[in-house]
């Protein structure tokens, strides 16, 4: 069974915002392999389905973003899967908005989601998908800024590389992550 978990924030007043990229995700795939996210689990909505044969569990936390692990472990826990077949879903300031980067490991780099995962998850080791937010301009706060909507000029290179992530994410279900790296990283 492979986990492919997007993080974000539950509730109306954080739907669009940057945070929530992770969200969009789940949600392109969702709509892309017909998995409705229709059931409730450890405080996370998700959506349980068959592609190509393999099971796929689609995530979302409802934990907040800073608890984000405490929803991701016991959901692995439950149905048993292997931290080799989970993949997280998250914004990134440090990328350019609509760049998407993805990577087999490492640190939280501030993000607290990530944070959380790798505290609750014992390892770094675990497979990413970073989707470029950009940085806060004009002096304006990080909280502020990541709980912020993007700008007019922003939405369609976002909804890029929602639909680039889902493609990955996808891509991954079939194929060696390294692969789906080169490919997507290039």
């Amino acid at each position: 069974m492979k986990l492919i978990v997007g993080l974000g924030n539950p509730g109306k007043q954080y739907e669009d915002t940057r945070h929530n990229i992770g969200f969009k995700v789940i949600d392109e795939l969702s709509s892309r392999l017909m998995i409705p996210i229709d059931k409730a689990k450890f405080n996370g909505a998700m959506g349980m389905g068959l592609v190509s044969g393999e099971k796929v569990l689609l995530l979302k936390p409802l934990t907040y973003m800073n608890l984000s692990g405490e929803c991701i472990r016991p959901i692995m826990d439950y149905y048993n899967i292997d931290i080799e077949d989970l993949i997280v879903v998250y914004d990134d300031l440090d990328l350019p908005t609509g760049k998407i980067r993805l990577r087999s490991k490492g640190s939280a780099g501030g993000h607290n989601g990530i944070k959380s995962t790798i505290q609750h998850l014992g390892t770094q080791q675990f497979k990413r998908v970073r989707i470029g937010i950009d940085r806060p301009k004009n002096g304006m706060k990080v909280p502020d800024y990541v709980l912020g909507r993007f700008s007019e000029e922003e939405i369609d290179s976002v909804v890029d590389s929602v639909k680039l992530s889902a493609s990955a994410c996808e891509k991954w279900l079939s194929t060696p992550f390294l692969q789906v790296m080169n490919e997507y990283n290039s």
